[in-house]
């Protein structure tokens, strides 16, 4: 079956067997047209070509929507082997030059991924692409699906719930956050409970200003109980050096506090009695960048160092 495919793609590249791939797939010129980056009437004259070598209409009026033809469908995971064999072809010879490439990759990622991987991700990519530059962007108020669609960064890491339906992502480590305080703090001489969370006063982080989160959710919602904000900063290790002068509650996420020196700042950690949810961190890239080779070992790059310095994480 795939080389009669290859006999009647006879005369067209694989750009078209690529558009024929799509427009299976999304049974929708306007969807194929957007995720492969062309306009609808280009897109409608790939689909007329792709009729006519085939002699089949490929897609096929079905009420108020379109659908894949028999055959269409019949061929799509012959079709999408030749793609992928392509694509590999490509990325093989790509990634042999590597050593001779100097990309820029640009990531939008908060401060504690920050102080977490870039040092690690840095060493993992020049030890293949020696001149590669990378770029941390610092996260803003837009919503973070934005610069990933307009090409401005190549990947965001984040854990927000605020992401277009297209966009790719893949989970990269699962955190919860704890108490910081300083190692001598009285909430520490006994057992720690919802009721003694709420005597102190407490640090919150947030880079919109806002106070209340998950914790303020949690203890109003299941326990009755408000925790008292005292000061809302911008990101999560502003106040981490300054806390131990204070009687003030820092939550912070685990994968900061695994990465300070506690014992050195004069400061102790202590897990929530809360039923919190977990925190889902996650790479995310548009989904025209799937194909790219040199995009592709970037994102694999980076789930495998997130896995050696952060750990796995348990589905």
């Amino acid at each position: 079956m795939i080389k009669s495919i290859f006999a009647t793609m006879q005369g067209y590249d694989l750009d078209l067997l690529r558009y024929l791939q799509v427009l299976i797939e999304e049974e929708s010129v306007s969807r194929a047209a957007r995720r492969l980056k062309v306009s609808e009437p280009a897109m409608s004259r790939h689909l007329a070509k792709l009729r006519v070598a085939f002699a089949d209409p490929i897609l096929v009026q079905s009420g108020r929507r379109m659908s894949a033809s028999a055959f269409a469908a019949g061929i799509l995971d012959r079709v999408q082997e030749l793609v992928r064999a392509a694509d590999s072809l490509i990325e093989t010879r790509a990634l042999a030059n590597l050593v001779n490439m100097a990309p820029t990759f640009t990531i939008r990622a908060n401060d504690l991924v920050v102080a977490s991987l870039a040092l690690p991700l840095l060493q993992a990519l020049k030890k293949e692409c020696p001149r590669c530059e990378l770029v941390w962007a610092p996260e803003i108020d837009d919503p973070a699906s934005d610069p990933l669609r307009h090409g401005l960064v190549d990947l965001y890491i984040g854990a927000t719930d605020v992401m277009k339906p297209e966009i790719r992502r893949q989970t990269l480590f699962r955190d919860q956050m704890q108490g910081v305080v300083r190692k001598d703090h009285p909430i520490l001489a006994a057992p720690i409970t919802p009721q003694t969370m709420v005597q102190y006063d407490y640090i919150s982080v947030s880079r919109r200003g806002r106070a209340q989160g998950p914790i303020d959710w949690v203890l109003r919602n299941q326990y009755g109980l408000t925790r008292r904000i005292a000061m809302v900063v911008p990101n999560y290790h502003c106040m981490v050096e300054s806390v131990k002068d204070s009687d003030l509650i820092l939550p912070l996420p685990s994968i900061v506090i695994d990465h300070i020196s506690m014992t050195a700042l004069g400061l102790a950690a202590f897990e929530f009695p809360l039923p919190l949810p977990f925190i889902n961190a996650f790479q995310a890239w548009h989904p025209r960048r799937d194909t790219d080779p040199v995009h592709r070992w970037l994102r694999e790059t980076l789930f495998r160092v997130s896995r050696q310095v952060l750990g796995p994480f348990t589905q």
